[in-house]
């Protein structure tokens, strides 16, 4: 982390956006007194992509079918 006063964080200001851009911080004060960090942006997050496994899974046509009849006593407890 860097402490730099405001006049100077004016003149170099690309050079301090390189260096958050970087991963380092830099404080900009102004008369010894620390104002604002100047930080690196997280990445942006992926989107979500629909569809791209369509045609690959295959539901069963009983997935959604009662299950038989000790397994659901199991389920329940009895």
């Amino acid at each position: 982390m860097t402490i730099i006063n405001i006049y100077q964080a004016k003149t170099t200001l690309s050079k301090l956006v390189e260096r958050a851009a970087a991963g380092e911080d830099v404080i900009i004060a102004r008369g010894g007194k620390p104002m604002a960090r100047l930080t690196q942006l997280a990445a942006p997050k992926r989107g979500i992509r629909f569809g791209v496994l369509k045609g690959k899974i295959k539901v069963a046509d009983d997935f959604d079918a009662p299950l038989p009849g000790p397994v659901q006593a199991a389920f329940q407890g009895r």
